[in-house]
C-alpha cells in the first residue's frame, strides 16, 4: 500500500533517499521522492551487536518494497541502537551498499536520530526509552560519548527489554501478583525451562524480553504494572538525565523519543516531576521529523 505525504520542502528533489530508524523489535523505512513519502513501512529490527551482514541482508531481499525500489534509490540515512562504534557501524553500512548498489549510505547512532528529530540543531538533553534506553548531551550539531548503552545485559533501565527482563525475573521467583500473572499467561504461558531457552540459547534474546511491553500497555492501571513502570523511570531519571544535567547544566531542554516514553509518559512526567526535572518534549517515533529534517537538508 503506498501512503503520500506532502512535505514542507525549501526545493525539490529528483532522486529518491530512504530514512531509517531501527530499534530491536522494528525498523520504520520511508522512502522519499520528489518531495514525497512514496511510501513507509517496517521490517525487523536491525543491531549490529546481534545481527551480522548475512542477517541484514537476508532480510533486505525478503522485503519487496525495498527489492523493487533498490536500485532507485540514491542515499540512506540509517539511524539504529548499537551503531555506536565504526566497527559495528561499518556491518550496516557494507550491508546496506551491497544491498542498494548506486546508494551513499550513511549510519549513525539513534540518539543522534533522536536528536535531529527534536532538538532544532539546538542543545539539548537527548534520552531514547524504546525498545532499549540510552541518553547523551547534544552540542546543537552532534551527540557527545559517555559511558551509557550499555545495552540489554548491563543496561537499558526502564526500556522494553528491560521491563521483560524484570517481569521474567518476577516470574520465576513467584513475585507477580496472582491476578496479574493469570493475565500474563494467557499470551505468554512458558514454564522455567523455556523462559532461560529462550533467554540464554536461542537468537535475539532482546526481542524476546521486548514481547512482554503490549501486555503492559493492555493493563497499564495495574498496580504492579505502575509500580514496574515507574521504577524503571525513576532508575532511567536517576541514572542518567541527574547525571547529564550535573555535567552539562540543569536548565537544558530534555527530550525523550521511544514507544514506552510515549506509551507511559503521563508515568514518566509524573516521576520526573518529583525529581524536579521537566520533560520538554515527548516522540514516539521520530522517523516522521527525520524525513521532514533530511527533506529541508537536501539539495
Amino acid at each position: 500500500m503506498l501512503h503520500l505525504h506532502t512535505l514542507p520542502l525549501t526545493s525539490e528533489h529528483h532522486f529518491m533517499f530512504a530514512v531509517v530508524y531501527s530499534g530491536a523489535r522494528h525498523a520504520d523505512w520511508r522512502l522519499i521522492e520528489k518531495g514525497k513519502v512514496l511510501i513507509e513501512f517496517k521490517t525487523k529490527g536491525i543491531n549490529p551487536f546481534f545481527h551480522d551482514e548475512k542477517y541484514i541482508t537476508q532480510l533486505l531481499n525478503k522485503t519487496n518494497d525495498l527489492v523493487n525500489y533498490a536500485e532507485a534509490i540514491k542515499k540512506i540515512f540509517f539511524f539504529g541502537a548499537g551503531a555506536t562504534i565504526p566497527e559495528r557501524k561499518e556491518t550496516i553500512s557494507t550491508s546496506l551498499a551491497l544491498f542498494f548498489r548506486y546508494a551513499k549510505v550513511f549510519v549513525e547512532h539513534d540518539l543522534q536520530a533522536a536528536a535531529l528529530a527534536c532538538a532544532n540543531d539546538e542543545r539539548a538533553i537527548i534520552c531514547v526509552i524504546g525498545s532499549g534506553s540510552n541518553a547523551t548531551y547534544f552540542d546543537g550539531k552532534k551527540t557527545i560519548d559517555n559511558n551509557f548503552g550499555l545495552g540489554y545485559l548491563l543496561g537499558d533501565e526502564g526500556s522494553a527489554n528491560w521491563l521483560g527482563r524484570i517481569i521474567l525475573r518476577d516470574w520465576l521467583y513467584e513475585r507477580i501478583p496472582k491476578d496479574f500473572l493469570a493475565l500474563l499467561k494467557e499470551t505468554h504461558d512458558y514454564d522455567r525451562n523455556l523462559i532461560l531457552e529462550r533467554v540464554y540459547k536461542q537468537p535475539n534474546p532482546e526481542q524476546f524480553l521486548c514481547s512482554f511491553v503490549d501486555i503492559l500497555m493492555e493493563h497499564r492501571t495495574h498496580t504492579y504494572v505502575q509500580s514496574l513502570i515507574k521504577n524503571g523511570f525513576n532508575i532511567f531519571l536517576n541514572t542518567y538525565v541527574k547525571s547529564l544535567q550535573k555535567r552539562h547544566g540543569s536548565t537544558l531542554p530534555i527530550h525523550f523519543v521511544g514507544t514506552v516514553a510515549a506509551n507511559f509518559q503521563d508515568y514518566l512526567r509524573e516521576i520526573a516531576t518529583t525529581k524536579n526535572i521537566t520533560i520538554t518534549t515527548v516522540t514516539k517515533e521520530p522517523i516522521y521529523n527525520l524525513v521532514n529534517y533530511y527533506a529541508n537538508k537536501i539539495h
